[in-house]
C-alpha cells in the first residue's frame, strides 16, 4: 500500500537525469531511493581508469552548453578541463575537418575564401528543387553533392541502418556549416570534460542519496515510494502493450595498444561505407592537459559499431520518425493517466538528449514537481 511507502521517490536509473533529480529532491527534504540494473552509477557517461587513462566506456562524451545555470550546476560537482571537440573524418584514406568549414572545403575543392566556398556549395545545391523530402535531399541542399557523398552518406547510413533517402530530413536540419577556419565542433559558450571523469562527478551528485546497484526494476517496487521517476524505455515500462518503439544500438570494441599515440586526435569518424564502424575514439586525448595520461607509452582506443536494437541490447538512439513519434505519444497518454509515474532521460522521453539537455530536463522536472 502506498501509505506504507518508505520513500517519497523511487528513481530508476543512476545516470545523469536520475542523479540530478535525486539531488534536487534531497535538497527539498524528500527521501529518495535510486536503483540501477548496472553495477555502476553514471549510466552511459560512465568512465573508468584503465592503466592510468580515463576511458569513456559507452562512447565519447563532451559536455557543452550555452545554458549558464546548467554549466554552473555541473561545475559544483566537477572541475572541467577546456577540451575542444575538433573531430576528423576519414574518407578514402584522406582526413577532413569537422564540422564542415573552410578547412573541409579547401581539402575537397581547394577553395581558399568564403566566397569561393559559398559559390561552390550554391552551384551544387541547385540539383535540389523544392522542399527536401528526405535526409539525402536535405544534406545536398545544405552542403552540396560532394560533401554529402564524402562525409555524410556512408556515416549516416551506418549509424541508422537505412538509406539516406529513407530517413527523414529533420535528422540533419541542424547540420553545422561554417565559412570560417574554426574546427570547434560546437557553438556553445561552455565546453569541457571533468578532470576526474564523469563517474566521479555523478558520485558527488549522488552523495547522501541511497543507491542500490545491480538492482533491476520490477513493478512491485513502486510500492516502496509515493512516486516513481523512470529513466528506462517508456515502452518497456508498459510491457510493450501498445507496440515496440524503435531504437538504434551500438557495440563497443575497446582495446589497449602498445603505442604512445594511435591517431593523434580524440575522435576520428570513418565515413567509408565498407568500414563497419563509425568512429574511433582515443581516450587519452580527452585528458590533453594531464601529461601523466598523454605521456604513457600505451593507449586505449574504442571503435563504435552501430547495430539494430534487440532485446537485451542497450537502446542508444530513438528513431524519431512519424510512426515512432505517434506511438510514443500514445505511451505518453498512458503516463498522464497515472499520477504516480514520471518519465525522464533519453529513453523515458524518447528523444536524443545531450548531457546539458539531460541536466536541464531533470532540473525542470524537479522545479515542476517539487517547487
Amino acid at each position: 500500500m502506498k501509505h506504507l511507502a518508505k520513500y517519497d521517490y523511487l528513481i530508476v536509473g543512476a545516470g545523469l537525469f536520475g542523479a540530478v533529480f535525486a539531488r534536487e529532491a534531497g535538497k527539498r527534504g524528500k527521501k529518495t531511493l535510486v536503483i540501477d540494473r548496472r553495477g555502476h552509477v553514471a549510466g552511459n557517461i560512465y568512465t573508468e581508469d584503465r592503466d592510468g587513462i580515463p576511458v569513456h566506456c559507452y562512447g565519447a562524451h563532451i559536455f557543452h552548453t550555452s545554458d549558464r545555470e546548467v554549466w554552473d550546476y555541473v561545475n559544483r560537482y566537477a572541475e572541467f578541463n577546456r577540451f575542444t571537440n575538433a573531430p576528423l573524418a576519414r574518407y578514402r584514406d584522406r582526413l577532413y575537418h569537422l564540422p564542415f568549414n573552410m578547412n573541409t572545403f579547401y581539402a575537397l575543392w581547394g577553395t581558399a575564401t568564403p566566397e569561393e566556398a559559398r559559390a561552390k556549395i550554391a552551384e551544387q545545391r541547385k540539383e535540389i528543387t523544392g522542399e527536401p523530402r528526405n535526409l539525402e535531399e536535405q544534406a545536398i541542399s545544405l552542403v552540396g553533392r560532394d560533401v554529402y557523398e564524402a562525409l555524410v552518406k556512408g556515416y549516416t547510413e551506418k549509424q541508422w541502418g537505412r538509406k539516406c533517402a529513407e530517413l527523414p530530413a529533420s535528422i540533419i536540419r541542424r547540420l553545422p556549416v561554417r565559412l570560417t577556419w574554426d574546427n570547434n565542433y560546437f557553438n556553445d559558450a561552455f565546453q569541457g570534460i571533468p578532470r576526474e571523469g564523469y563517474t566521479r562527478m555523478v558520485e558527488r551528485i549522488l552523495e547522501g542519496t541511497e543507491v542500490r546497484l545491480n538492482t533491476p526494476f520490477s513493478p512491485e517496487m513502486r510500492e516502496l515510494a509515493e512516486k516513481t521517476v523512470y529513466t528506462g524505455s517508456i515502452d518497456g515500462f508498459y510491457g510493450y502493450r501498445l507496440g515496440r518503439l524503435e531504437y538504434r544500438s551500438l557495440r563497443f570494441e575497446t582495446c589497449r595498444l602498445e603505442t604512445g599515440d594511435y591517431q593523434g586526435n580524440a575522435v576520428i569518424n570513418d565515413t567509408n561505407a565498407e568500414v563497419p564502424y563509425t568512429r574511433t575514439i582515443e581516450h587519452k586525448h580527452f585528458a590533453y592537459d594531464r601529461p601523466e595520461v598523454t605521456g604513457t607509452p600505451w593507449t586505449w582506443i574504442t571503435r563504435e559499431y552501430p547495430r539494430d536494437w534487440e532485446e537485451g541490447a542497450e537502446p542508444y538512439y530513438a528513431v524519431n520518425d512519424e510512426r515512432n513519434n505517434a506511438l510514443y505519444a500514445r505511451y505518453q497518454a498512458l503516463a498522464e493517466e497515472d499520477p504516480g509515474i514520471l518519465f525522464g532521460g533519453r529513453l523515458g522521453m524518447y528523444r536524443y538528449l545531450d548531457m546539458d539537455d539531460t541536466v536541464r530536463a531533470a532540473l525542470d522536472l524537479a522545479e515542476k514537481e517539487l517547487g
